[in-house]
């Protein structure tokens, strides 16, 4: 096993794929960035943004996922890790936490299967457990060829089309292959060498927008936001002193909508680009003033960037049993975030038949959830505890308890004299936030949930699996620029002052790559989210009945 850093001379070593895969194997984190082989074990605990996004990058080129999301000055850093480095172009692994499975290494032996995986499926070195759906060996026509690039397109990056269903296929597996196929024929192939093209000229757009300056922040435009902010927090406060407590609970509700857009910036550290100022920003104005866990939002977060929209890895998707976004969810998967199972209990049976009605009323109680999910973060310490983050719990810590003296004690409880008024007061500066929560699932709820494979780029797969929501530039204040979410997702340090300069750079980027480009206006995309809600219920709807028909019968023949 190849173990040394450098050659004699100075020269970093060069490691083949297998000789990468015995590591894996071994249990080591690896991950290649810029052709570098960066062993990150030791990094694990200190990564600001949590573990499991670098997790999810193990075996794979990460570099334009690693470059999107740090600063050249993080980057440098980086190269401490490195181990070695790749010769040509790298095929990418399906992770351990997704399933990959990994050979060791033996030096001779696997000298001569790195020969043999030249003419083999390579994701067949790394695949999860055999599927009736992803490790079938029949390609859609449109991307079947004879060429080594066309072979690369496993059974695990797509599926055949879809006829009559194999030996031991479910329904819910036909359903998978369907999706699956739908977005082969619509998004383009998943070869290496399309693949490479696309990437290609994603660098290129990136090099363009940073000549254009577009990564600079725009100050005047925090300027007048922050005038906006001084506005909410004043009506809120006059209305308070005058015993208004509805529109003061409204008021301070606007407040949170807003602010909540800044806090994104700073938790991409898109404000000042400087990660210990742009910190503080993000932790005063989400613990402080809105009683939510920025450092719970990273962890979150980054993984959602990473493996947006799939069902089993993205907990930005994950909320069985009151909503599902796909079939799959319909399959009790086990959430490698949350690392426990999402089970299609009964809970789920009754609710998921009616999410297409209950999405915009279970959305008004969202930030209720987000309190839940913050305190669990900080009081089980699932942030860094070493490394430039190591404070951040403590800090935040100390904003919960600020947030909730100044909020529950001093306004709830001193400020307002009967249960009646704060329980209304409590309500609806809640509930006045449910369009963020409606904003934030509106891109996403409604794209592919497929899992397509190691080989699509990242762009590719971010462009799939988020939409874009188009209004005019007068309403961008109440967007807040996530309205962009695909261009956020593509340049997520970008500041959202800027998205809208970018959008029309992605566009042609898209047009010019063969990549569908999904625009709706607020109506259109909320049609969809609920057609989606309404087509999974369904679908959750006969499934129960078929267990339940099924179970009925099984008593019958067992004479109950």
């Amino acid at each position: 096993m190849a173990s040394a850093t450098t050659k004699p001379g100075g020269r970093a070593a060069i490691l083949s794929r297998r000789e990468v895969e015995g590591l894996i194997a071994n249990g080591r984190h690896i991950i290649i960035v810029d052709q570098q082989v960066l062993k990150v074990d030791a990094w694990l605990q200190y990564h600001p943004g949590g573990d499991k996004s670098i997790l999810h990058m193990v075996g794979r080129d990460a570099t334009d996922e690693v470059h999107g999301y740090h600063s050249a000055e993080t980057l440098k850093l980086m190269m401490k890790y490195r181990i070695g480095t790749i010769d040509g172009r790298w095929i990418n692994f399906i992770p351990p936490i997704q399933g990959g499975k990994f050979r060791p290494y033996v030096e001779g032996v696997a000298d001569a299967e790195e020969g043999q995986d030249e003419d083999n499926d390579l994701c067949s070195d790394a695949s999860r457990a055999p599927s009736p759906v992803f490790d079938t060996e029949i390609l859609s026509a449109r991307h079947r060829g004879t060429s080594k690039n066309d072979r690369l397109v496993s059974s695990a990056s797509s599926a055949s089309s879809v006829s009559e269903p194999d030996d031991g296929m479910t329904w819910l597996d036909t359903l998978t292959r369907e999706r699956i196929d739908l977005d082969i024929a619509k998004y383009p192939s998943l070869d290496l060498a399309t693949q490479d093209e696309v990437v290609r000229k994603y660098r290129l757009l990136d090099e363009r927008i940073r000549a254009e300056r577009l990564y600079d922040c725009n100050y005047s435009a925090y300027a007048i936001e922050t005038c906006r902010y001084t506005f909410f927090f004043s009506m809120f406060l006059l209305f308070l002193h005058w015993g208004w407590y509805i529109p003061s609970a409204a008021f301070l509700g606007c407040l949170w909508h807003q602010l909540t857009f800044t806090v994104h910036d700073a938790g991409h550290m898109g404000i000042t680009h400087n990660f210990h100022t742009d910190s503080l920003i993000g932790i005063f104005i989400a613990n402080y003033i809105g009683g939510l866990s920025i450092g719970w939002w990273k962890r979150n977060h980054n993984v959602h960037h990473i493996v947006t929209n799939s069902p089993e890895h993205d907990p930005d998707i994950e909320y069985i049993p009151f909503f599902a976004v796909s079939h799959r969810f319909l399959e009790s998967l086990t959430s490698t975030f949350y690392e426990k199972l999402m089970p299609f209990d009964a809970v789920a049976e009754f609710l998921l038949p009616y999410q297409a009605y209950l999405y915009y009323p279970i959305l008004t109680f969202g930030r209720f959830n987000l309190y839940v999910l913050s305190w669990g973060y900080l009081l089980r310490g699932l942030g860094p505890r070493k490394g430039p983050a190591w404070w951040h719990r403590w800090v935040e810590l100390v904003g919960q308890v600020f947030f909730w003296y100044w909020y529950g004690y001093v306004v709830l409880y001193k400020s307002i004299p009967t249960n009646s008024d704060r329980f209304a007061f409590l309500m609806i500066s809640h509930m006045i936030t449910m369009p963020l929560h409606a904003q934030i699932t509106l891109s996403h709820f409604s794209m592919s949930t497929a899992e397509l494979g190691p080989h699509e780029s990242f762009p590719q797969k971010m462009l799939r699996t988020t939409m874009d929501i188009d209004c005019p530039q007068w309403l961008d204040f109440f967007h807040g620029g996530l309205q962009f979410q695909a261009v956020h997702h593509l340049f997520p340090r970008m500041p959202r002052h800027n998205l809208r300069r970018t959008q029309t750079l992605v566009q042609e980027f898209c047009t010019d790559v063969g990549i569908p480009y999904a625009l709706y206006g607020v109506v259109d995309g909320s049609k969809q989210v609920i057609g989606r809600l309404g087509e999974v219920g369904r679908q959750a709807a006969i499934l129960s009945k078929c267990q339940k028909t099924m179970a009925k019968r099984g008593d019958l023949l067992h004479g109950h």
